[in-house]
Protein backbone atom coordinates (compact mmCIF):
# COMPACT_ATOMS: atom_id res chain seq x y z
CA UNK A 1 0.00 0.00 0.00
CA UNK A 2 1.87 3.02 -1.30
CA UNK A 3 1.24 6.52 -0.04
CA UNK A 4 1.86 7.99 -3.50
CA UNK A 5 0.24 6.57 -6.64
CA UNK A 6 2.00 5.41 -9.77
CA UNK A 7 4.12 7.97 -11.67
CA UNK A 8 2.03 10.34 -13.74
CA UNK A 9 -0.55 13.07 -13.12
CA UNK A 10 -1.94 11.40 -10.00
CA UNK A 11 1.48 11.26 -8.35
CA UNK A 12 2.19 14.89 -9.22
CA UNK A 13 -1.12 15.97 -7.70
CA UNK A 14 -0.46 13.87 -4.61
CA UNK A 15 3.02 15.30 -4.13
CA UNK A 16 1.77 18.88 -4.48
CA UNK A 17 -1.03 18.15 -2.01
CA UNK A 18 1.34 16.58 0.50
CA UNK A 19 3.62 19.61 0.47
CA UNK A 20 0.77 22.10 0.69
CA UNK A 21 -1.00 20.34 3.56
CA UNK A 22 2.12 20.37 5.73
CA UNK A 23 1.76 24.14 5.74
CA UNK A 24 -1.98 23.89 6.18
CA UNK A 25 -1.46 21.75 9.26
CA UNK A 26 0.83 24.35 10.82
CA UNK A 27 -1.71 27.14 10.22
CA UNK A 28 -4.72 25.16 11.46
CA UNK A 29 -2.85 24.35 14.66
CA UNK A 30 -1.36 27.78 15.34
CA UNK A 31 -3.92 30.20 13.87
CA UNK A 32 -6.09 30.70 16.95
CA UNK A 33 -3.13 31.39 19.25
CA UNK A 34 -1.41 33.63 16.70
CA UNK A 35 -4.53 35.75 16.25
CA UNK A 36 -5.26 36.05 19.97
CA UNK A 37 -1.81 36.11 21.59
CA UNK A 38 0.24 37.84 18.89
CA UNK A 39 -2.26 39.99 16.98
CA UNK A 40 -4.35 40.69 20.07
CA UNK A 41 -7.82 39.80 18.77
CA UNK A 42 -10.49 38.53 21.16
CA UNK A 43 -11.84 35.00 20.90
CA UNK A 44 -15.19 36.43 19.76
CA UNK A 45 -13.49 38.41 16.97
CA UNK A 46 -11.62 35.34 15.78
CA UNK A 47 -14.83 33.31 15.76
CA UNK A 48 -16.74 36.00 13.86
CA UNK A 49 -13.94 36.40 11.34
CA UNK A 50 -13.75 32.66 10.68
CA UNK A 51 -17.53 32.51 10.22
CA UNK A 52 -17.48 35.36 7.69
CA UNK A 53 -14.60 33.86 5.73
CA UNK A 54 -16.37 30.47 5.71
CA UNK A 55 -19.44 32.14 4.18
CA UNK A 56 -17.29 33.83 1.55
CA UNK A 57 -15.68 30.50 0.70
CA UNK A 58 -19.14 28.92 0.46
CA UNK A 59 -20.61 31.44 -2.00
CA UNK A 60 -17.49 31.62 -4.20
CA UNK A 61 -16.97 27.86 -4.61
CA UNK A 62 -19.10 27.31 -7.73
CA UNK A 63 -18.02 30.56 -9.49
CA UNK A 64 -14.36 29.69 -8.93
CA UNK A 65 -15.01 26.23 -10.35
CA UNK A 66 -16.62 27.88 -13.38
CA UNK A 67 -13.47 29.93 -13.89
CA UNK A 68 -11.39 26.74 -13.73
CA UNK A 69 -13.46 25.30 -16.59
CA UNK A 70 -13.19 28.44 -18.69
CA UNK A 71 -9.54 29.41 -18.02
CA UNK A 72 -7.99 25.99 -17.60
CA UNK A 73 -7.68 24.29 -14.20
CA UNK A 74 -3.89 23.95 -14.02
CA UNK A 75 -3.32 27.67 -14.56
CA UNK A 76 -5.99 28.65 -12.05
CA UNK A 77 -4.70 26.16 -9.49
CA UNK A 78 -1.17 27.52 -9.74
CA UNK A 79 -2.41 31.11 -9.63
CA UNK A 80 -4.55 30.37 -6.58
CA UNK A 81 -1.64 28.74 -4.75
CA UNK A 82 0.63 31.70 -5.51
CA UNK A 83 -2.08 34.11 -4.36
CA UNK A 84 -2.54 32.08 -1.18
CA UNK A 85 1.19 32.39 -0.51
CA UNK A 86 0.96 36.17 -0.78
CA UNK A 87 -2.18 36.46 1.35
CA UNK A 88 -0.68 34.15 3.98
CA UNK A 89 2.44 36.30 4.14
CA UNK A 90 0.19 39.34 4.62
CA UNK A 91 -0.97 37.87 7.94
CA UNK A 92 2.32 39.04 9.40
CA UNK A 93 1.19 42.65 8.89
CA UNK A 94 -2.26 42.16 10.47
CA UNK A 95 -2.74 44.33 13.57
CA UNK A 96 -6.53 44.67 13.81
CA UNK A 97 -9.81 42.85 13.29
CA UNK A 98 -10.44 44.77 10.06
CA UNK A 99 -7.04 43.74 8.72
CA UNK A 100 -7.67 40.13 9.67
CA UNK A 101 -11.05 40.22 7.93
CA UNK A 102 -9.62 41.63 4.69
CA UNK A 103 -6.81 39.06 4.55
CA UNK A 104 -9.15 36.25 5.62
CA UNK A 105 -11.65 37.03 2.86
CA UNK A 106 -8.90 37.07 0.23
CA UNK A 107 -7.57 33.76 1.55
CA UNK A 108 -11.09 32.29 1.40
CA UNK A 109 -11.52 33.26 -2.26
CA UNK A 110 -8.12 31.81 -3.14
CA UNK A 111 -9.00 28.62 -1.26
CA UNK A 112 -12.26 28.33 -3.22
CA UNK A 113 -10.32 28.71 -6.46
CA UNK A 114 -7.88 26.02 -5.36
CA UNK A 115 -10.68 23.55 -4.57
CA UNK A 116 -12.64 24.17 -7.75
CA UNK A 117 -9.54 23.98 -9.91
CA UNK A 118 -8.35 20.80 -8.20
CA UNK A 119 -11.57 18.95 -9.08
CA UNK A 120 -11.44 20.11 -12.70
CA UNK A 121 -7.71 19.30 -12.86
CA UNK A 122 -8.32 15.73 -11.70
CA UNK A 123 -11.17 15.37 -14.21
CA UNK A 124 -9.01 16.70 -17.04
CA UNK A 125 -5.66 15.06 -16.27
CA UNK A 126 -6.72 11.66 -14.92
CA UNK A 127 -8.67 8.95 -16.79
CA UNK A 128 -12.31 8.69 -15.63
CA UNK A 129 -11.83 5.27 -14.03
CA UNK A 130 -8.94 6.62 -11.91
CA UNK A 131 -10.50 9.86 -10.65
CA UNK A 132 -11.98 8.48 -7.43
CA UNK A 133 -8.80 6.54 -6.71
CA UNK A 134 -6.79 9.73 -7.20
CA UNK A 135 -9.05 11.62 -4.80
CA UNK A 136 -8.52 8.81 -2.31
CA UNK A 137 -4.75 9.18 -2.59
CA UNK A 138 -5.07 12.93 -2.13
CA UNK A 139 -7.11 12.45 1.03
CA UNK A 140 -4.58 10.00 2.43
CA UNK A 141 -1.64 12.32 1.81
CA UNK A 142 -3.67 15.24 3.17
CA UNK A 143 -3.92 13.45 6.50
CA UNK A 144 -0.19 12.78 6.49
CA UNK A 145 0.64 16.39 5.60
CA UNK A 146 -1.64 17.90 8.22
CA UNK A 147 -0.24 15.54 10.85
CA UNK A 148 3.32 16.56 10.01
CA UNK A 149 2.30 20.23 10.05
CA UNK A 150 0.65 19.79 13.42
CA UNK A 151 3.85 18.36 14.88
CA UNK A 152 5.92 21.21 13.42
CA UNK A 153 3.46 23.76 14.80
CA UNK A 154 3.94 22.26 18.24
CA UNK A 155 7.46 23.68 18.40
CA UNK A 156 6.13 27.16 17.66
CA UNK A 157 3.36 26.81 20.21
CA UNK A 158 5.86 25.69 22.83
CA UNK A 159 7.97 28.81 22.21
CA UNK A 160 4.85 31.02 22.26
CA UNK A 161 6.64 34.06 20.81
CA UNK A 162 5.76 36.28 17.88
CA UNK A 163 8.92 35.16 16.12
CA UNK A 164 7.82 31.55 16.41
CA UNK A 165 4.33 32.28 15.08
CA UNK A 166 5.71 34.31 12.17
CA UNK A 167 8.07 31.44 11.34
CA UNK A 168 5.09 29.07 11.11
CA UNK A 169 3.25 31.49 8.84
CA UNK A 170 6.26 31.79 6.55
CA UNK A 171 6.56 28.00 6.48
CA UNK A 172 2.93 27.82 5.34
CA UNK A 173 3.69 30.45 2.71
CA UNK A 174 6.67 28.44 1.43
CA UNK A 175 4.61 25.27 1.06
CA UNK A 176 2.15 27.11 -1.20
CA UNK A 177 5.03 28.18 -3.43
CA UNK A 178 6.60 24.72 -3.62
CA UNK A 179 3.21 23.07 -4.22
CA UNK A 180 2.60 25.47 -7.13
CA UNK A 181 6.05 24.72 -8.57
CA UNK A 182 5.35 20.98 -8.51
CA UNK A 183 2.17 21.47 -10.56
CA UNK A 184 4.22 22.84 -13.48
CA UNK A 185 5.19 19.20 -14.07
CA UNK A 186 1.59 18.52 -15.15
CA UNK A 187 0.71 19.07 -18.80
CA UNK A 188 -1.77 21.93 -19.19
CA UNK A 189 -5.42 20.93 -19.24
CA UNK A 190 -7.10 22.98 -21.97
CA UNK A 191 -10.04 25.16 -20.98
CA UNK A 192 -13.50 23.99 -21.99
CA UNK A 193 -15.56 26.45 -24.05
CA UNK A 194 -18.69 27.76 -22.37
CA UNK A 195 -22.03 26.66 -23.85
CA UNK A 196 -23.25 29.07 -26.50
CA UNK A 197 -26.67 29.41 -24.87
CA UNK A 198 -28.33 28.90 -21.50
CA UNK A 199 -27.15 29.78 -17.97
CA UNK A 200 -23.48 29.71 -17.09
CA UNK A 201 -23.63 28.34 -13.53
CA UNK A 202 -25.64 25.27 -14.41
CA UNK A 203 -24.56 23.41 -11.28
CA UNK A 204 -26.58 25.83 -9.15
CA UNK A 205 -29.69 25.10 -11.27
CA UNK A 206 -29.26 21.33 -11.19
CA UNK A 207 -31.86 20.45 -8.56
CA UNK A 208 -31.08 16.74 -8.16
CA UNK A 209 -27.37 17.46 -7.91
CA UNK A 210 -28.01 20.18 -5.33
CA UNK A 211 -30.23 17.75 -3.41
CA UNK A 212 -27.33 15.31 -3.29
CA UNK A 213 -24.97 18.13 -2.29
CA UNK A 214 -27.20 19.05 0.67
CA UNK A 215 -27.51 15.41 1.77
CA UNK A 216 -23.76 14.92 1.48
CA UNK A 217 -23.10 18.16 3.34
CA UNK A 218 -25.39 17.14 6.19
CA UNK A 219 -23.74 13.72 6.27
CA UNK A 220 -20.36 15.45 6.54
CA UNK A 221 -21.37 16.67 10.01
CA UNK A 222 -20.02 13.32 11.20
CA UNK A 223 -16.49 14.72 10.93
CA UNK A 224 -17.31 16.93 13.92
CA UNK A 225 -18.27 13.86 15.94
CA UNK A 226 -14.67 12.74 16.17
CA UNK A 227 -13.13 16.23 16.35
CA UNK A 228 -15.56 18.06 18.64
CA UNK A 229 -18.29 15.93 20.21
CA UNK A 230 -16.26 12.87 21.17
CA UNK A 231 -13.47 14.77 22.98
CA UNK A 232 -16.08 16.71 25.00
CA UNK A 233 -18.01 13.51 25.69
CA UNK A 234 -14.94 11.59 26.86
CA UNK A 235 -13.68 14.44 29.05
CA UNK A 236 -16.98 15.35 30.68
CA UNK A 237 -19.38 12.42 30.48
CA UNK A 238 -17.39 9.18 30.67
CA UNK A 239 -15.02 7.49 33.08
CA UNK A 240 -12.43 7.01 30.34
CA UNK A 241 -9.00 8.67 30.74
CA UNK A 242 -8.46 11.81 28.70
CA UNK A 243 -5.57 10.29 26.77
CA UNK A 244 -8.24 8.26 24.99
CA UNK A 245 -9.13 11.43 23.04
CA UNK A 246 -5.74 11.38 21.36
CA UNK A 247 -5.98 7.62 20.83
CA UNK A 248 -9.31 7.98 19.01
CA UNK A 249 -7.96 10.76 16.80
CA UNK A 250 -4.87 8.67 16.06
CA UNK A 251 -7.04 5.71 15.05
CA UNK A 252 -8.90 7.97 12.65
CA UNK A 253 -5.77 9.42 11.04
CA UNK A 254 -3.94 6.09 10.66
CA UNK A 255 -6.94 4.27 9.17
CA UNK A 256 -7.59 7.04 6.64
CA UNK A 257 -3.95 7.04 5.53
CA UNK A 258 -3.78 3.25 5.21
CA UNK A 259 -7.20 2.36 3.84
CA UNK A 260 -8.81 5.32 2.02
CA UNK A 261 -7.58 4.12 -1.38
CA UNK A 262 -8.79 0.58 -0.74
CA UNK A 263 -12.16 1.81 0.52
CA UNK A 264 -12.72 3.75 -2.71
CA UNK A 265 -12.90 0.58 -4.81
CA UNK A 266 -16.30 0.09 -6.38
CA UNK A 267 -17.33 3.74 -6.10
CA UNK A 268 -16.23 4.78 -9.59
CA UNK A 269 -19.79 4.42 -10.92
CA UNK A 270 -22.97 6.02 -9.57
CA UNK A 271 -24.57 2.78 -8.42
CA UNK A 272 -21.58 1.66 -6.40
CA UNK A 273 -21.09 5.12 -4.96
CA UNK A 274 -24.75 5.30 -3.87
CA UNK A 275 -24.42 1.96 -2.09
CA UNK A 276 -21.26 3.17 -0.34
CA UNK A 277 -23.12 6.26 0.92
CA UNK A 278 -25.90 4.05 2.29
CA UNK A 279 -23.37 1.82 4.06
CA UNK A 280 -21.63 4.90 5.44
CA UNK A 281 -24.82 6.21 7.04
CA UNK A 282 -25.54 2.83 8.67
CA UNK A 283 -22.01 2.39 10.00
CA UNK A 284 -21.82 5.92 11.41
CA UNK A 285 -25.16 5.28 13.14
CA UNK A 286 -23.60 2.24 14.83
CA UNK A 287 -20.64 4.37 15.88
CA UNK A 288 -22.98 6.90 17.51
CA UNK A 289 -24.61 4.07 19.47
CA UNK A 290 -21.20 2.84 20.67
CA UNK A 291 -20.21 6.36 21.73
CA UNK A 292 -23.48 6.68 23.64
CA UNK A 293 -22.92 3.34 25.34
CA UNK A 294 -19.51 4.53 26.55
CA UNK A 295 -21.10 7.04 28.92
CA UNK A 296 -21.88 6.15 32.53
CA UNK A 297 -20.11 2.78 32.55
CA UNK A 298 -16.90 1.63 34.29
CA UNK A 299 -13.63 2.57 32.66
CA UNK A 300 -12.89 -1.04 31.66
CA UNK A 301 -16.09 -1.03 29.61
CA UNK A 302 -15.94 2.57 28.41
CA UNK A 303 -12.48 2.37 26.81
CA UNK A 304 -13.21 -0.52 24.38
CA UNK A 305 -16.65 0.90 23.55
CA UNK A 306 -15.25 4.32 22.70
CA UNK A 307 -12.25 2.98 20.79
CA UNK A 308 -14.55 0.58 18.95
CA UNK A 309 -16.85 3.48 18.10
CA UNK A 310 -13.90 5.46 16.70
CA UNK A 311 -12.86 2.51 14.54
CA UNK A 312 -16.41 1.93 13.26
CA UNK A 313 -16.84 5.66 12.61
CA UNK A 314 -13.72 5.91 10.45
CA UNK A 315 -14.96 3.01 8.29
CA UNK A 316 -18.10 5.03 7.61
CA UNK A 317 -15.95 8.09 6.97
CA UNK A 318 -13.95 6.24 4.31
CA UNK A 319 -17.09 5.10 2.50
CA UNK A 320 -18.74 8.52 2.76
CA UNK A 321 -15.74 10.30 1.24
CA UNK A 322 -15.37 7.81 -1.62
CA UNK A 323 -19.10 7.91 -2.37
CA UNK A 324 -19.09 11.70 -2.61
CA UNK A 325 -16.22 11.71 -5.10
CA UNK A 326 -17.79 9.06 -7.32
CA UNK A 327 -21.16 10.80 -7.39
CA UNK A 328 -19.84 14.33 -7.89
CA UNK A 329 -17.61 13.26 -10.79
CA UNK A 330 -20.26 10.98 -12.27
CA UNK A 331 -23.03 13.58 -12.36
CA UNK A 332 -20.95 16.47 -13.71
CA UNK A 333 -20.99 17.25 -17.45
CA UNK A 334 -17.60 17.14 -19.12
CA UNK A 335 -17.65 20.88 -19.82
CA UNK A 336 -18.50 21.83 -16.21
CA UNK A 337 -16.42 19.60 -13.93
CA UNK A 338 -14.90 22.62 -12.18
CA UNK A 339 -18.15 24.30 -11.22
CA UNK A 340 -19.75 20.98 -10.23
CA UNK A 341 -16.80 20.16 -8.00
CA UNK A 342 -17.06 23.66 -6.54
CA UNK A 343 -20.77 23.20 -5.91
CA UNK A 344 -20.11 19.80 -4.33
CA UNK A 345 -17.65 21.48 -1.98
CA UNK A 346 -20.39 23.89 -0.88
CA UNK A 347 -22.17 21.00 0.82
CA UNK A 348 -19.09 20.09 2.83
CA UNK A 349 -18.66 23.72 3.85
CA UNK A 350 -22.30 23.94 4.88
CA UNK A 351 -21.89 20.85 7.01
CA UNK A 352 -18.75 22.19 8.68
CA UNK A 353 -20.53 25.46 9.51
CA UNK A 354 -23.58 23.95 11.22
CA UNK A 355 -21.99 20.81 12.64
CA UNK A 356 -20.43 22.32 15.80
CA UNK A 357 -23.82 23.61 17.01
CA UNK A 358 -25.75 20.48 16.01
CA UNK A 359 -23.39 17.86 17.41
CA UNK A 360 -22.63 19.67 20.66
CA UNK A 361 -26.31 20.43 21.30
CA UNK A 362 -27.41 16.85 20.69
CA UNK A 363 -24.46 14.72 21.82
CA UNK A 364 -23.31 16.85 24.76
CA UNK A 365 -26.48 18.74 25.65
CA UNK A 366 -28.89 15.81 25.33
CA UNK A 367 -26.50 13.00 26.19
CA UNK A 368 -27.35 9.43 25.22
CA UNK A 369 -30.68 10.31 23.49
CA UNK A 370 -28.84 12.96 21.49
CA UNK A 371 -26.22 10.48 20.32
CA UNK A 372 -28.94 8.06 19.24
CA UNK A 373 -30.82 10.84 17.44
CA UNK A 374 -27.64 11.75 15.58
CA UNK A 375 -27.18 8.09 14.63
CA UNK A 376 -30.73 7.97 13.28
CA UNK A 377 -30.10 11.16 11.29
CA UNK A 378 -26.99 9.73 9.61
CA UNK A 379 -28.81 6.48 8.89
CA UNK A 380 -31.66 8.33 7.14
CA UNK A 381 -29.25 10.57 5.19
CA UNK A 382 -27.40 7.51 3.90
CA UNK A 383 -30.64 5.83 2.86
CA UNK A 384 -31.73 8.92 0.92
CA UNK A 385 -28.59 9.19 -1.21
CA UNK A 386 -29.20 6.25 -3.64
CA UNK A 387 -32.72 7.37 -4.72
CA UNK A 388 -31.52 10.96 -5.12
CA UNK A 389 -28.59 9.75 -7.24
CA UNK A 390 -30.97 7.68 -9.40
CA UNK A 391 -33.14 10.78 -9.84
CA UNK A 392 -30.10 12.82 -10.81
CA UNK A 393 -28.90 10.15 -13.25
CA UNK A 394 -32.28 10.17 -15.02
CA UNK A 395 -32.00 13.92 -15.60
CA UNK A 396 -28.55 13.76 -17.26
CA UNK A 397 -28.64 14.50 -20.98
CA UNK A 398 -28.05 11.46 -23.12
CA UNK A 399 -24.52 11.16 -24.48
CA UNK A 400 -24.65 10.43 -28.20
CA UNK A 401 -23.08 7.19 -29.32
CA UNK A 402 -20.00 7.64 -31.52
CA UNK A 403 -20.61 7.02 -35.19
CA UNK A 404 -19.10 3.77 -36.43
CA UNK A 405 -15.89 4.05 -38.39
CA UNK A 406 -16.36 2.73 -41.94
CA UNK A 407 -14.27 -0.31 -42.78
CA UNK A 408 -12.68 -0.92 -46.14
Amino acid sequence: MRLLPEPGPSRTLALSTLINTVGRGTWLTASALFLTRSVGLSVAQVGLGLTITALVSLVTSAPMGYLADRLGPRGLQITALLASAGFTAALVAVRSFAGFLVVGVLMAVADSATRGARGALIAGAVPPDQRVRTRAYLRAVTNVGISVGTVLAGFGLAADTRTAYVSLILLDCATYLVAAAVLFRLPPVPPVPAPTHGPRLIALRDRPFLAFTVLDGLMSMHFSLINIALPLWIAGHTSAPRWLISACLLVNTVVVVLFQVRASRGTEDLTGAGRAARRAGAVIAVACALFAAGGGVPVAVAVPLLLGGALVHVVGELWHAAAGWGISFGLAPAHAQGQYQGAYGMGMQLGSMIAPVVVTTLAIGWGVPGWLLLGGLFLVLGLLVPPVVRWAARTRPAVPEPEPVPVG
